[in-house]
């Protein structure tokens, strides 16, 4: 794996230099010159004389009449025309700058932007390659689980004695750096390593300083490290899970339907990465724990990932792709509640009836496993106070509240840390090592999709109603789909209904993969645990989500 990392990334310095020289080159952004050498002085006279001696010796004639040129195609104007001068504006270059405005052909477009900036696609070929990277990561982890138990077999040969956490040795360099490697959280922060690289061959150590450090927001990772701790703390667990009983009980089954309903709704008050963490968190303790199929075990992380990103649409703060496009388009909640909010309660009510009629048969076996073995209540804790819990919920509040103050918001917590040392028999350890991860996740995915709008935007912006629903939708497979959203803003004058469609699609298609919707890898990093090899297949949580996500396009997609 590492000689895979070493190749790839010589490669890529390779294509960066090939790039960069090939930008530099005047020959190749130079058009040819329409003017001959000069002629000498002899060589006029002579043209001349020839020129008067023809024509009073030849005969009238007429000139038979050419037939006229076709008009030539707009694609084949975007292929023949000579290219423009070197650009040397700001970087990432903007969307107005390829002066492809008029243009309707989607693929001479993109193939013209390619040909114009040459790390366009250099950054693509890594985000593919990051993306293929997380398919792979439950595969390197079973290889990585390979090695150390082969490693653990032959010490033990030699020492003849179990391992122990005072062995150092007992841990496999190899089978740690396999382990890495296949976790998911880290993909696209090791990818950013070949991004950095080839920008800074190509565009040199001012321009990848500048994008990495002023161009790409973190806000939004920083956010969700934050509102991931303290949403999982133990006073507002305890608080959602005593709600919660009032109506679910002891039921397996109705656990199941309050999570995967009331818990996204959830999501439009409190944000969707605080819902998220609450519903993974007791899902976890109150479904997957007690032994459901492979099967259903994905039916419903497919079921939670797309319900938490449409639950979210009843306001139009508490999603990312929601949030990014209501101040710019004047939607306001009442808005989102009436163009979205009811169809995605109906979608999240359809599909949780008909997954729970495909599984029903399971929640007797799982009831009868929770009554011999129920949630066991952390031992030397004392029950948390109301007045605690209120002080975890209005740092919840403050934290909502000033979303995009980072400063404000991490000095926040790190008061509410304070607090939570200072109340610790009320709490669990804060374990920041999941939130962490997530937002490692989330950091990486921002720096590789502020490189994507050059191919994203001519898809957006070329296409009708109802092909740019679905094209929204799978965009979105393939990218945060508030980025998606993004991307749709920058576009002029777009109607009312391609907005519509275009967040329709972004909030739809965003339980498909884990990168589709920034909540995702919150819910992946606390569940990933009960699925066989400790981790989650991007495959089976594809086709898991799909039914779902068309039901949510179906409901979408009615006129409004």
């Amino acid at each position: 794996m590492v000689m895979f990392w070493l190749r790839l990334t010589l490669a890529l310095v390779f294509l960066s230099f090939a790039a960069r020289a090939d930008a530099a080159d005047p020959a190749t952004n130079a058009a040819p010159s329409t003017n001959a050498p000069p002629l000498t002085n002899a060589a006029p006279a002579i043209v001349a004389a020839s020129t008067n001696a023809a024509a009073t010796n030849a005969p009238a004639a007429t000139k038979p009449k050419k037939k006229p040129k076709p008009a030539p195609l707009e694609s084949d104007t975007l292929a023949t025309t000579a290219p423009p001068p070197p650009y040397s504006g700001p970087f990432p270059r903007p969307l107005d700058s390829y002066g492809d405005e008029g243009s309707n052909d989607v693929l001479s477009v993109v193939a013209n932007r390619a040909f114009a900036d040459k790390f366009n696609l250099v950054a693509t070929i890594i985000f593919l390659l990051a993306i293929i990277h997380t398919f792979l990561a439950p595969r390197i982890l079973a290889w990585s689980q390979r090695l150390q138990e082969e490693h653990e077999e032959n010490l033990q040969l030699v020492y003849g004695n179990a391992p122990s956490a005072d062995r150092p040795h007992w841990q496999s360099i190899p089978a740690a750096i396999l382990h890495f490697f296949g976790e998911v959280e880290v993909v696209f922060g090791l990818w950013t390593v070949p991004l950095a690289v080839a920008m800074f061959i190509q565009k040199g150590p001012s321009v990848t300083r500048h994008y990495f450090d002023q161009d790409v927001s973190y806000i939004e990772p920083l956010f969700v490290v934050v509102i991931m701790a303290i949403a999982a703390s133990r006073p507002v667990v305890d608080f959602a899970v005593r709600m919660l009983e009032l109506i679910a009980g002891e039921s397996p089954a109705r656990w199941w339907i309050a999570l995967l309903t009331l818990g996204p709704l959830l999501g439009s008050f409190i944000t969707e990465p605080a819902a998220m963490t609450i519903c993974a968190l007791l899902l976890g303790r109150e479904f997957y724990r007690l032994g459901p199929s492979s099967a259903f075990k994905y039916a419903t992380l497919g079921l939670l990932f797309v319900n938490i990103s449409v639950g979210g649409a009843m306001t139009n703060f508490a999603a990312p792709p929601v949030l990014i496009v209501a101040d710019k388009w004047d939607w306001s909640s009442l808005y989102m509640l009436e163009q979205f909010g009811v169809r995605a309660l109906a979608g999240i009510l359809v599909a949780n009836a008909t997954y729970f009629l495909i599984f029903r048969k399971q929640f007797a076996e799982m009831a009868e496993y929770r009554a011999v073995n129920p949630p066991q209540e952390p031992e030397g804790l004392e029950p948390v106070p109301l007045w605690v819990t209120a002080v975890h919920f209005a740092f919840l509040a403050f934290t909502v509240v000033v979303a995009h103050e980072p400063a404000l918001f991490i000095g926040g917590f790190l008061f509410f840390l304070g607090f939570a040392t200072s109340t610790a028999a009320y709490q669990e350890e804060i374990n920041l090592r999941p939130p962490m991860l997530v937002g490692f996740f989330l950091a990486g995915l921002v720096v590789h999709g502020g490189l994507q709008g050059w191919w994203i935007e001519p898809v957006i912006s070329r296409l009708t109603e109802y092909p740019l629903l679905i094209g929204a939708t799978v965009l979105t497979a393939f990218n945060d789909n508030a980025a998606v959203t993004y991307l749709a803003t920058l576009v002029p004058n777009l109607a009312d209904s391609l907005k519509a469609a275009v967040v329709s699609g972004a909030i739809a298609g965003g339980g498909l993969t884990v990168i589709a919707n920034a909540p995702n890898p919150a819910g992946q990093s606390l569940l990933q645990r009960y699925f066989p090899d400790g981790g989650i297949k991007p495959g089976a949580l594809f086709v898991a989500a799909l039914f779902p996500t068309l039901v949510m396009l179906a409901l979408f997609a009615l006129p409004r």
